[in-house]
C-alpha cells in the first residue's frame, strides 16, 4: 500500500515539473516572475489567493481565483493540489496577542481569518488519493474521514460536513485547536508539495456548527438499565462518557478537580484552548443526561471498592500526570517548579479573576509568577511551549528553553520518511511570541543541567549546564563545556512518566513495564473484571486526539462487557412470568 502511494506521487511530481515547465513556456503573458526565481506567488498581500471579480454576471456569487500560473480561474477540485498553494489561517499577531489570554486563532470576521472563498480553496486542494494515508494509523488516530469532509466544505455543505466528522470525533472543537496534526504529515499532497490544510478546515467546519446551531443535544431513546463509573474527565474520559450515554447506559463522570475538563481545562492553556469552549461541550453532554461530579478523588476521598459495588461497570481515564523529575543538585530551591503547578496555577487565576472569586491569600500561597523574572524552561514539545508562552504574557525578563536533543532537520530525514510524523524544525507559538519580543529564539539545543544554583534565602538564581552528543548509548555529557544562566524561575517540562498509583494499588491493579495500568490495546479490560482503563493511564503520555480514540475504544470495549452481563438478567426477566404455569398443568 505505502509503495504503491509512493509510486503514484512520484508520477504526481514528474507532472508537477512538467506542467511548470509547459506554463512557464506557453503561458509567459499570463505569469509574473522574478528574475532568477519562481512563478509569481498567486498569495496577495492579505494572505489569502488574490480573487478576480471584473465581467462576471450579478448571479456569479463567486470570483475566479488565482492559480499558480498566474491565470484568474474559477475554483475547481481536479487538479487543486497543482493550481492552489498551501495557505494556512495565521494566528494573531504575536505583538498584539502577548498582550493578553485570547485564543491564538483570529475571530470570525478578523482580517486574518480565512474568507469562505478562502477555506473554499483550501479545501479544494484535497487530493482525489487512491489511499488517504490522512486517516489511517500514520496519520488520524481517530481515523477521520478527511477527504469526505474536505469534499463537503468544497461543496458548501457544511452542515453534513460536521456530521460527517462527529462520526469518528466527539471533539473536534479541541482536536482543531491544540492537535499537531499528524493528519498533515502524512498528507499525500504532502509527498510533492505541501499538505491540505487539514487542521484549519475542522475548525471551521465545528466552529460554523456550533454558531449555527447545528450541534444541539442527543438525548438516547432507549435506556438499558446499566450504569458506568468514569474516573477523569479529560478528553478520554469525556470521550468514554459521551460514547457509553449514546449507548444508552448510565454515566457519571467523576473528576477530582474543581471543574470538569482534566487536561482540556487546566492542562492547556487559554490561548490555545477557551475554557468557554471546553464548557460548552461539557454542558451539551450534561444535557445529555450525563452526570457530572467534581471534588471526587477517587481512592482518597471516595472508596473505590464502594465505587465498584454500586456500578455495574468502571472506566478509568485517569491521565498520565506523574512528571518526570530533574533530580540534580539544587533541586530542593525555591522557584523551580514542574510545569502542570505553574499552569494549572495561572488557568485557576485566569478563573477565579473572570469570576471575581480570587482572593488574595489564595494568590500569595499559590500562584506562581514570572513577571520580571529570567525564566528558565527545561524541556520542549507542546508543555513546554505552553510554559514559555505564559511566561510572555506574564511580562517576563527573559526567556529560555533547553532541548536536550540536537536541533531537527528543517527537511525530512532519510530515516524519518513519509507518511511518519516529520521530525523537523518548526516555530510555535510561543517561540514565535520570544522571537517577537526579544529578537531571537528561545531555544537551546544539545544542552541538560547539570546543577542548580540558590541564594542565602533558598531561592534558585542560576543554573549550570553542560553540552552534550548524542550516542548509542545515550546522551552524554561534554566536559570543559559547563555554562552559568540566570534565572530566577525554572519550569521542569519533561515530560510524564505514568498515572499516580494510589488507585491502582487500591484495586490491586496489573501494572505493565513503564507503571502504567496494564490493559491490552483494543481490549481494555484491566486485570480486574468490569475495570477498563485508556487513554494515557494506558497508553502513556500522548496527545489529546489519541486520548478521545482510546476513550471510545474503552467504551467499545465496556460496552460488550455490559451486554453480555445484561443478557442472562433479560433472560430471567423474560421467563419470570411463566415461571409458576407448571403448577397449573393437568396430572398424567
Amino acid at each position: 500500500m505505502l509503495a504503491a502511494a509512493q509510486r503514484r506521487a512520484s508520477s504526481v511530481r514528474t507532472a508537477v515539473v512538467s506542467s511548470t515547465a509547459i506554463r512557464f513556456k506557453s503561458s509567459s503573458s499570463t505569469v509574473t516572475k522574478e528574475e532568477g526565481g519562481d512563478e509569481a506567488s498567486p498569495i496577495g498581500a492579505d494572505g489569502r489567493h488574490e480573487v478576480w471579480r471584473e465581467n462576471i454576471y450579478d448571479h456569479d456569487n463567486e470570483p475566479r481565483v488565482k492559480r499558480r500560473d498566474g491565470s484568474y480561474q474559477s475554483i475547481e477540485k481536479l487538479r487543486g493540489f497543482l493550481n492552489y498553494q498551501r495557505q494556512p489561517e495565521p494566528y494573531r499577531n504575536p505583538l498584539e496577542r502577548v498582550l493578553d489570554w485570547g485564543e491564538l486563532n483570529p475571530v470570525e470576521g478578523d482580517d486574518l481569518s480565512h474568507t469562505a472563498v478562502e477555506r473554499k480553496v483550501q479545501a479544494a486542494r484535497c487530493m482525489d488519493c487512491g489511499t488517504p494515508f490522512c486517516q489511517t494509523h500514520t496519520g488520524c488516530p481517530v481515523n477521520n474521514l478527511i477527504p469526505e469532509w474536505n469534499n463537503l466544505v468544497y461543496d458548501n455543505q457544511w452542515e453534513e460536513a460536521i456530521d460527517r466528522l462527529h462520526k469518528t470525533n466527539n471533539f473536534p472543537e479541541f482536536t482543531g485547536r491544540v492537535c499537531p496534526a499528524p493528519c498533515e504529515g502524512s498528507c499525500v499532497a504532502g509527498l510533492v508539495d505541501s499538505p491540505v490544510t487539514i487542521k484549519n478546515i475542522e475548525y471551521s467546519i465545528v466552529d460554523r456548527a456550533w454558531k449555527e446551531g447545528w450541534i444541539t443535544p442527543r438525548i438516547p431513546k432507549e435506556r438499558t438499565g446499566m450504569t458506568v463509573a468514569v474516573v477523569g474527565s479529560g478528553p478520554s474520559g469525556l470521550a468514554a462518557a459521551d460514547q457509553l450515554n449514546q449507548k444508552g447506559h448510565k454515566v457519571t463522570v467523576y473528576e477530582r478537580a474543581d471543574r470538569i475538563g482534566g487536561l482540556l481545562m487546566y492542562g492547556i492553556p487559554n490561548m490555545k484552548l477557551e475554557k468557554e469552549t471546553v464548557e460548552r461541550r461539557v454542558d451539551l453532554l450534561s444535557k445529555e443526561g450525563i452526570e457530572f461530579i467534581t471534588n471526587a478523588d477517587i481512592g482518597n476521598t471516595v472508596d473505590v471498592n464502594e465505587l465498584r459495588a454500586n456500578y455495574d461497570a468502571l472506566a478509568l481515564c485517569l491521565g498520565s500526570t506523574k512528571p518526570r523529575d530533574l533530580p540534580v543538585p539544587g533541586r530542593e530551591l525555591k522557584g523551580v517548579h514542574f510545569a502542570m503547578e505553574f499552569l494549572v496555577a495561572n488557568q485557576k487565576r485566569l478563573l477565579m479573576t473572570k469570576e471575581g472569586t480570587l482572593e488574595s491569600n489564595w494568590e500569595k500561597n499559590n500562584f506562581i509568577t514570572a513577571a520580571g523574572k529570567d525564566v528558565i524552561v527545561i524541556g520542549g514539545g507542546d508543555t513546554g511551549t505552553d510554559c514559555i508562552g505564559t511566561s510572555m504574557r506574564h511580562r517576563c525578563k527573559s526567556v529560555t528553553n533547553f532541548e536536550l536533543m540536537p536541533q531537527p532537520p528543517n527537511q525530512r530525514a532519510t530515516d524519518n520518511p513519509w507518511p511518519q510524523w516529520p521530525r523537523v524544525f518548526g516555530v510555535d507559538y510561543g517561540h514565535a511570541e520570544v522571537k517577537a519580543v526579544f529578537g531571537q529564539d528561545p531555544r537551546v539545543y544539545s544542552v541538560m543541567t547539570k546543577e542548580l544554583v540558590g541564594d542565602e534565602h533558598g531561592n534558585v538564581k542560576g543554573l549550570i549546564t553542560q553540552q552534550v552528543e548524542i550516542t548509542n548509548k545515550g546522551p552524554k555529557a561534554i566536559e570543559g563545556t559547563e555554562k552559568e544562566w540566570p534565572c530566577d524561575l525554572v519550569v521542569l517540562s519533561m515530560g510524564f512518566v505514568h498515572p499516580e498509583d494510589y488507585i491502582s494499588k487500591a484495586m490491586g491493579l496489573d501494572m505493565d513495564q513503564r507503571n502504567n495500568i496494564h490493559a491490552v490495546y483494543g481490549d481494555y479490560r484491566t486485570s480486574v473484571e468490569g475495570v477498563f482503563a485508556g487513554g494515557d493511564c494506558r497508553r502513556g503520555q500522548s496527545l489529546v486526539v489519541w486520548a478521545i480514540h482510546e476513550g471510545r475504544g474503552v467504551a467499545e470495549a465496556a460496552d460488550a462487557y455490559l451486554a453480555a452481563k445484561r443478557e442472562p438478567m433479560q433472560q430471567a426477566s423474560a421467563a419470570a412470568p411463566f415461571a409458576n404455569l407448571s403448577s397449573l398443568s393437568p396430572n398424567y
